[in-house]
């Protein structure tokens, strides 16, 4: 079982930056990527950007490449996703996924395990 909390989110306006993290715990041997998905309100749970473990090789989904950037801390047991150059557009509940392959999808069905979310609000 993997544990996955994020934190980090809250108010910010257009134009800010604001970094958001996910402790991750359990049985995280065998999962190789991990990911961030946002979902505003009334919509679908889209791909954000997704990273290898081992490697940090990284993917984005292009409304996000160039102001975001997804990394993982020295021991592998926090994620992280720098926001910059925030939009009104970003305002979103952010999650935090791991998956146990070793792809970098971008569905939520690539992924096995969610945190519950964490709230960022972007204003104008």
């Amino acid at each position: 079982q993997v544990h996955l909390v994020e934190s980090g989110g809250g108010l910010v306006p257009a134009g800010g930056s604001l970094r958001l993290s996910c402790a991750v715990s359990g049985r995280t041997s065998s999962d190789y990527v991990a990911g961030w998905f946002r979902q505003a309100p009334g919509k679908e749970r889209e791909f954000v950007s997704a990273i290898t473990w081992s490697s940090g090789g990284a993917s984005y989904a292009d409304s996000v490449k160039g102001r975001f950037a997804i990394s993982r801390d020295n021991a592998k047991t926090t994620l992280y996703l720098q926001m910059s150059s925030l939009k009104p557009e970003d305002t979103a509940v952010y999650y935090c996924a791991a998956s146990e392959g070793w792809r970098r999808g971008s569905n939520v069905n690539d992924y096995n395990y969610w945190g519950k979310g964490t709230l960022v609000i972007v204003s104008s």
